[in-house]
């Protein structure tokens, strides 16, 4: 099995900064993507960032610009700067790995992690 856990989130000020980190730890042979993802109320789940094991990045058109995501081995994290009332929603770690060497890549998901952009 693997596990994700994610921290970080919680509530700042419009204009603020946050950070959130994602561990990945179980059965990990190899790890290909590695994001986030978020859920706004009454919205559905996009994409705000991932970044491939060759170091390829993909953002969200929301976020260009503010956001920055890196990964160090088993981890990931989101850089959240300027932040906007917009931004607020239930951010989740996505990771894509294969638990043997003959295994077919699978996503894990964390339970996600609330952020919250209010004065």
């Amino acid at each position: 099995q693997v596990q994700l856990v994610e921290s970080g989130g919680g509530l700042v000020q419009p204009g603020g900064s946050l950070r959130l980190s994602c561990d990945a730890s179980g059965t990990i042979f190899s790890i290909n993507n590695m994001g986030w993802y978020r859920q706004a109320p009454g919205k559905e789940r996009e994409l705000v960032a991932v970044i491939a094991s060759g170091g390829r990045i993909n953002y969200g058109d929301s976020v260009k610009g503010r956001f920055s995501v890196s990964r160090d081995k088993n981890t990931v994290r989101l850089q959240m700067n300027s932040l906007k009332p917009e931004d607020t929603a239930v951010y989740y770690c996505r990771v894509q790995c294969a638990q043997t060497p003959i295994s077919y890549p699978t996503n894990y998901w964390g339970k996600g992690t609330p952020v919250t952009v209010s004065s």
